[in-house]
């Protein structure tokens, strides 16, 4: 079997009208880049590069289609040469982020078609299932919420609707979407109503349901060890997941030093070399590789049995299209150390 053509298809979402706390819908934020390898055989192989904010999904396009005579006339079976082929080609522009963005989505497809080739699930081909179910934490589950109340009967919604686990960013102040690190703090005001929901959010599920915080990487050393400590304090949240942008790991050690809830981060880590720091120096409770960005299903299956040494659960992050969520799951119930996969509600 060869390679005869790799295409990438960008297309809008429609989202069933996913809104913001202000009921702003943001139809245009989202873009999924979709990948798909055709063989001499006649079998396609899909897969996904999406990646955010707006237009990074086109961007991502372009690259798959800029590698596609790297890989016409290859062998589609040769999943782990391939990956190596494009990742070493691509190490002049720092081998992370973009370069394997691109990578996932051409990784995704390539399992798709050697599962589609044996007739087999790829969870097969990857050692086989761990589990028959696999658990899912509710995130997107707030649209058009912008008070302690109304986030209160939001909540109790989503628990009546079978979820044990929900993930937020509450501090509004800092949306919609991502307004990224700027000075790296937050007003009084929007602290304590962030504060507020978390509050609400807690006291409508109760104890047994998992409270999950996303800091969205906004935030300093000090607002983020003072704003974790808090929602700990008065809500028992249950991780405060990307408390710093990605790129200071001194800082981090600094957070992790001071902060007492559960640290999640990995969604901006890429491939095993970012992770293995990460969990050597033991700098999270839980890692959270997105299959999407960090190099596909080929690397999320090397990084998950890195994280089990350390007996680190793995919850790979998922926010953007089905190729993601799919090529998630494969993984995630073929690995011992999972402790759950990210969707989002719409």
């Amino acid at each position: 079997m060869k390679i005869t053509n790799v295409e990438a298809w960008v297309v809008v979402p429609d989202l069933g009208g996913l809104k913001d706390h202000q009921g702003t819908l943001h139809l245009n934020e989202w873009q999924w880049t979709f990948v798909t390898i055709e063989t001499d055989e006649g079998i396609t192989g899909w897969g996904e590069s999406s990646s955010t904010p707006r237009n990074g999904s086109i961007l991502t396009g372009t690259g798959v289609r800029a590698v596609k005579e790297t890989l016409i006339g290859e062998d589609p079976a040769d999943i782990e040469r391939l990956w190596q082929k494009l990742f070493r080609r691509y190490t002049y522009m720092g081998s992370r982020g973009f370069p394997t963005t691109i990578i996932s989505g051409i990784d995704i497809a390539l399992w798709d078609i050697k599962g589609k080739a044996t007739g087999r699930p790829v969870y097969d081909l990857l050692g086989g299932k761990m589990r028959d179910d696999i658990r899912m934490y509710a995130n997107a589950w707030f649209g058009g919420c912008s008070t302690p109340e109304q986030y209160h009967e939001a909540a109790k919604r989503t628990v009546a609707e079978g979820h044990d686990a929900m993930k937020m960013d509450p501090f509004l102040e800092m949306g919609p979407f991502h307004t990224m690190y700027q000075d790296g703090q937050i007003s009084a005001d929007g602290e304590n109503l962030g504060c507020d929901i978390t509050a609400a959010v807690r006291d409508a599920v109760g104890k047994d349901v998992e409270v999950l915080i996303d800091a969205h990487g906004h935030y300093n050393v000090a607002t983020a060890v003072r704003l974790a400590n808090r929602l700990y304090d008065e809500s028992r949240i249950d991780w405060f997941e990307e408390p710093l942008p990605p790129e200071g790991i001194e800082a981090l050690r600094s957070v992790r030093k001071q902060m007492r809830a559960p640290m999640c981060v990995g969604e901006r880590l890429f491939t095993r070399w970012d992770c293995a720091q990460i969990l050597h120096e033991g700098l999270t409770d839980f890692l959270m590789p997105d299959v999407t960005w960090t190099g596909g299903i080929s690397e999320l299956k090397k990084i998950a049995p890195m994280a089990e040494t350390y007996y680190i659960p793995i919850s790979p992050h998922n926010a953007q299209g089905p190729g993601q969520i799919l090529g998630g799951a494969h993984v995630s119930i073929s690995t011992p150390n999972f402790y759950g996969l990210e969707h989002a509600l719409t």
